[in-house]
């Protein structure tokens, strides 16, 4: 690890500790609650498990718009599958794999096709949106109650962490290891840092950003397990906008859009700075169209320093 990299990762850690600290400040001791903690924690734990994904895929060069539509058709998948009498496990499993596929036409597309992602995946956010919709057909869907509902409550018996902050962490941890000690990590970078001289070095360019994609699109999936358990249904309009808080994630966390720079542990600091903002302005009483400014002008304060970062290089 760089010393430009310690000095990144413990700039953003000081940004959270500041923002936590300035909230705390203006909406006094309740919000370190407990039970405010564990509301923080449910939601940067949705917003950090899809943002994992979207480490990869900007480490790599490229972008995903379509993952906020990914855990709504996730969380869609579910309920029709739990309704169906299929088994909690396989239901889980289901949504990664509706993920993974979405993933896979993005990643065929971009590599075949030959255009954008920013483009690619905005189409597919709006298809995949609709398909969600339409499976639905637009309402949200109950299903039965499972264990798959107490993934993001804290259980009785004395447990820190709900059990999926410790999936998040555990998955967090494998990426941050695929990344950093695998040949498969080492082209991600390469691809992000210089596509044309990676594919000079023998990178196999589509292959790594077909699996880029797919891996990315498999976490929006997992994100969507963990906004079912919130929810407790399948909604279809869920997770709209999402995509921009998880990319803002990344950028704060030190990614580049650029390519060829991010951090998993950045990653999910900037998960966590994004989830204390938006909680600590709608529990300061903002409206929401401030609420909507203030995100907004986060976005754009994560570009410029990214762009900051990038021309200081």
């Amino acid at each position: 690890m760089t010393a430009r990299s310690l000095v990144d990762r413990a700039g953003t850690a000081l940004a959270l500790v500041i923002v936590a600290g300035v909230f705390g400040a203006l909406i006094g001791p309740q919000f370190f609650a407990p039970g405010n903690l564990e509301l923080m924690a449910r939601q940067t734990a949705i917003v950090s498990m899809a943002a994992i994904g979207m480490t990869i895929v900007i480490i790599a060069g490229g972008i995903d718009l379509s993952v906020g539509s990914i855990i709504a058709l996730s969380t869609v998948v579910i309920a029709l599958l739990l309704r169906m009498g299929v088994s909690p496990v396989m239901a889980a499993a289901g949504s990664v794999i509706a993920g993974a596929l979405c993933g896979l036409v993005n990643g065929v597309l971009i590599t075949q096709l030959r255009v954008v992602p920013f483009i690619v995946t905005l189409g597919t956010m709006l298809v995949i949106r609709g398909a969600a919709k339409g499976l639905a057909e637009e309402r949200r869907i109950e299903a039965p109650v499972t264990w798959l509902n107490d993934l993001l409550r804290v259980p009785r018996g004395g447990a820190l962490l709900p059990s999926g902050i410790w999936a998040v962490i555990a998955l967090a941890l494998i990426i941050a290891g695929l990344l950093r000690y695998t040949r498969f990590g080492r082209h991600v970078f390469a691809i992000g840092s210089n596509e044309r001289m990676a594919r000079l070095c023998g990178v196999a360019i589509t292959r790594t950003k077909i699996v880029v994609y797919v891996l990315t699109a498999a976490f929006a999936g997992f994100g969507g397990l963990l906004q079912f358990s919130k929810l407790s249904v399948g909604d279809p309009t869920v997770a709209v906008g999402l995509e921009l808080d998880v990319i803002a994630a990344v950028i704060i966390g030190g990614g580049s859009l650029a390519g060829g720079r991010g951090t998993v542990a950045g990653t999910l600091i900037g998960a966590a700075i994004m989830t204390v903002i938006q909680i600590g302005c709608s529990q300061q009483g903002l409206a929401n169209w401030v609420q909507q400014i203030v995100t907004g002008g986060i976005i754009v304060a994560a570009v410029a320093l990214d762009r900051m970062r990038t021309t200081a290089v």
